[in-house]
């Protein structure tokens, strides 16, 4: 949503646009996007399906190996949606574009939105 706001970090805008970079979504993070939108916590101005369409953006969606792993996580972080992007990172070699700082206590591959 970040990017689909234009409010991220140079670091992080020079990566996504960087058409060397494969950019991938996880359905996790429309899932949990579109609960916070149904129950009135969070505005999207967009339809970030079709942007991420648009813009070239690969779907991944969740499976029984990740869903494993986010259940083997230590348990740093209580928020499960958040718990399936690290463990989905990690499973597939992926590097997380986040703000949440409680993401650096995991073993993954960061980049400050």
């Amino acid at each position: 949503m970040w990017w689909a706001e234009d409010d991220l970090r140079p670091e992080a805008e020079a990566a996504i646009v960087d058409e060397t970079n494969e950019l991938i979504v996880s359905a996790a993070t429309i899932w949990e996007a579109k609960i916070k939108e149904a129950s009135g916590k969070l505005r999207i101005p967009v339809d970030l399906v079709s942007a991420a369409r648009e813009r070239g953006v690969s779907e991944l969606s969740i499976t029984w190996p990740h869903a494993v792993k986010a259940a083997g996580l230590p348990p740093h972080h209580g928020d499960p949606f958040d718990r399936m992007l690290i463990a989905q990172a990690l499973a597939e070699g992926l590097t997380l574009v986040t703000r949440d700082a409680v993401f650096e206590r995991y073993d993954v591959p960061l980049l400050r939105a």
